[in-house]
């Protein structure tokens, strides 16, 4: 096994936002390994995450946005638990974090649940024309459009989008992180985005 130093414990600290007594208790487990330590850490922190769904996050911050040149701007409301954590550096890069990615991303909704369903229905119709059109038998027509639905969602909902600054993570991702990172339930309540002339 490979010794961990403070140095190691550090680094994974810094890039995971996690305490140093998970940091290190992850590095023992990958034997060293950094990135199977962030995946442990990540898991983890899904696992945590998903523990504290249920509990009530009624404090928090609207968080502002204004692009420069003053054409568009983003209001957001995230809420935790607590005003202690709405007020820690974390939560509140994380609340700016979102309003930046929404001025540039356009979301249309939070989840899934919360995106029209008239919208839905219109789009998944022109999705079946396309695919009838293109000559797929009758029974594939569904499998390609549910596809095509699902790549529509995570273009249009705030949590499925790629989060613009590491499109390797998507917003959801980026949100069970700082879950785990703030140790409290945290949820983007709703959003406005407004650009001159819209």
């Amino acid at each position: 096994m490979a010794d961990i130093t403070a140095a190691m414990v550090k680094e994974l600290r810094d890039k995971s936002g996690v305490g140093m007594m998970d940091c290190k208790k992850a590095l023992q487990e990958s034997g060293g390994d950094f990135d199977k330590a962030m995946d442990i850490l990540r898991k983890k922190g899904i696992a945590k995450a998903a523990k504290r769904a249920d509990r009530v996050a009624n404090e928090g911050v609207v968080m502002s946005y204004i692009h420069p040149g003053s054409k568009l701007g983003v209001l957001v409301e995230v809420n935790c638990e607590t005003d202690f954590v709405a007020n820690t550096d974390g939560f509140q890069a994380f609340a700016k974090n979102v309003a930046m990615h929404i001025a540039a991303s356009a979301p249309v909704a939070i989840k899934r649940e919360d995106v029209d369903q008239e919208m839905v229905d219109k789009e998944m119709n022109i999705l079946k024309e396309q695919a009838l059109a293109s000559g797929k038998p009758e029974h594939i027509v569904e499998k390609i459009v549910q596809g095509r639905l699902d790549k529509y969602y995570s273009e249009i909902c705030l949590l499925e989008q790629a989060y613009v600054k590491d499109p390797d993570k998507s917003i959801q991702d980026l949100l069970t992180e700082t879950i785990a990172q703030v140790g409290e339930n945290v949820t983007i309540r709703r959003f406005a985005r407004f650009r001159i002339g819209e």
